[in-house]
């Protein structure tokens, strides 16, 4: 591909001033660290800031819902900050004196980052506290709808970065318009890359050359067991899907129910303000919903009176979301699919190995390595489902969209970016964390020899061949 030598000298200015802020704060140790992360996470939790900035998201991108967009805005900063301030990261951040282990923190270099239209504010915000409590700088290429917000964020960011004395360039957007051709040059020439949202782009940053961690498409299944607390499954469910009109990759995409309480779940459904779509309207939205094999821009994330508009269908003013109850899993079938908008797919399954293959198929279609739920009364379900998932994450009794990518009620890594492992293509299988924002220093000093001996590491085999000896 071609790049203008304008624009391939934009970019390297741009990561120029990266390094040369990080270089500034190389002396710094880890409270003054810690004090830039937090100047990162005010200037997006502060609630006049987090106002401003889902405003112009949802103005410019068309998804989601200001008030929800605040919420994650602080909510996701919230937890992000809590999980940083108790890690070390610069200088000595482990040591065994028995191992004779001893382990240095060190920055990773500059973090290029693109950005998704779902979360343009969040998202980079999010990124940026975890690189930066790396000792790293991080130069953001937004998506294009979500341009101001970022342009927006970066003010915010480096104002506050200026009042505690570090560079204001450890966080910089790139300059002018949004083009692939800015995006490439940096993926060529970051020291990290993450890639986030639109699935091309991550394959194109795996391509890059540029060490990279990209993350896997949602799809997310959610069983629902025959033990569980029906009410409060679906009560969880409908909060989790209607949460930023169905932004989340982490929202429920398909619920699997079985068959002894099918029945009476489509009731706590409906009561948690599910409309049950007959046949006839299930045709209108899947061809509402998918174009030409992919979602149509037009239904993400929107409200539901305009995708209840664009599908034609009447819907009691209760409403919160639409049901639509399906049989079949596979591209013939795209309501099995990621829809990122206020539609949820219902299975019955027949016991809960039924349940488990459903799940499955859906993941295999679309989603595999993101994550899975369930909703049941022990951990033993939960289990099963967990040794049988191709994922990174099952969550238990959880609304996904509030648990996947952290929660205060689980132990997950607040995060916003959620890597799926080989099964998706991805060089991670957890929640983006600080730890994938340094690099270690590991010095191993002398400790008393170690006693190896052959006969007792091979001992099944020494023992065979001896019985053979003798016969």
């Amino acid at each position: 591909m071609h790049v203008s030598d304008d624009t391939r000298l934009c970019v390297e200015e741009t990561l120029a001033h990266a390094r040369e802020a990080m270089a500034a704060i190389a002396g710094y140790d880890q409270g003054e660290i810690d004090l830039l992360v937090k100047a990162v996470g005010w200037a997006i939790y502060d609630e006049p800031h987090a106002r401003h900035l889902a405003e112009i998201a949802v103005e410019d991108t068309g998804l989601g819902n200001v008030q929800d967009k605040i919420t994650k805005n602080q909510r996701k900063t919230l937890g992000t900050l809590a999980d940083l301030l108790v890690a070390k990261t610069v200088g000595i951040i482990e040591e065994d004196p028995i191992a004779g282990i001893v382990k240095y923190g060190k920055p990773v270099g500059v973090v290029g980052t693109l950005t998704p239209s779902t979360n343009p504010a969040a998202t980079p915000a999010n990124q940026a506290m975890m690189a930066i409590k790396g000792g790293n700088a991080i130069v953001v290429s937004p998506s294009p709808t979500g341009l101001r917000t970022a342009r927006q964020l970066e003010t915010y960011i480096q104002d506050e970065l200026e009042k505690v004395g570090a560079p204001r360039r450890l966080f910089q957007v790139l300059p002018g318009k949004v083009s692939f051709e800015k995006a490439s040059v940096l993926m060529e020439q970051a020291d990290l890359l993450l890639v986030t949202g639109d699935q091309v782009n991550v394959r194109r940053g795996y391509r890059s050359g540029t060490p990279c961690i990209g993350v896997g498409k949602g799809n997310v299944p959610v069983i629902v067991h025959h033990t569980a607390d029906l009410k409060d499954a679906a009560e969880k469910i409908a909060k989790s899907k209607t949460f930023d009109n169905a932004t989340s990759c982490s929202s429920e995409n398909a619920v699997i129910v079985e068959a002894e309480v099918y029945d009476a779940f489509k009731e706590e459904l409906q009561k948690a303000g599910a409309y049950l779509a007959d046949k006839t309207e299930c045709a209108r939205l899947e061809a509402t919903i998918f174009s030409e094999g992919a979602v149509n821009r037009e239904v993400i994330g929107k409200p539901l009176d305009k995708l209840a508009a664009l599908a034609g269908l009447n819907l009691p003013s209760t409403t919160r979301f639409i049901a639509v109850e399906q049989d079949t899993v596979g591209s013939d079938h795209p309501l099995s699919g990621e829809k990122l908008c206020l539609v949820l797919s219902l299975y019955r399954a027949d016991d809960f190995e039924h349940a488990i293959r459903i799940s499955n198929a859906i993941l295999d279609y679309e989603g595999v390595g993101h994550s899975v739920g369930i909703h049941c009364s022990t951990p033993t379900y939960a289990r099963r489902l967990a040794r049988s998932s191709k994922v990174a994450r099952v969550l238990m009794n959880q609304a996904h969209t509030f648990g996947n990518g952290g929660g205060f009620n689980n132990s997950l890594p607040f995060t916003l970016s959620m890597g799926c492992g080989t099964w998706a293509g991805n060089s991670i299988s957890e929640n983006l964390s600080y730890k994938n924002f340094i690099n270690t220093t590991t010095l191993a000093m002398p400790i008393a020899e170690r006693r190896v001996r052959a006969d007792e590491l091979f001992a099944e085999f020494t023992h065979a061949a001896e019985e053979k000896a003798c016969a």
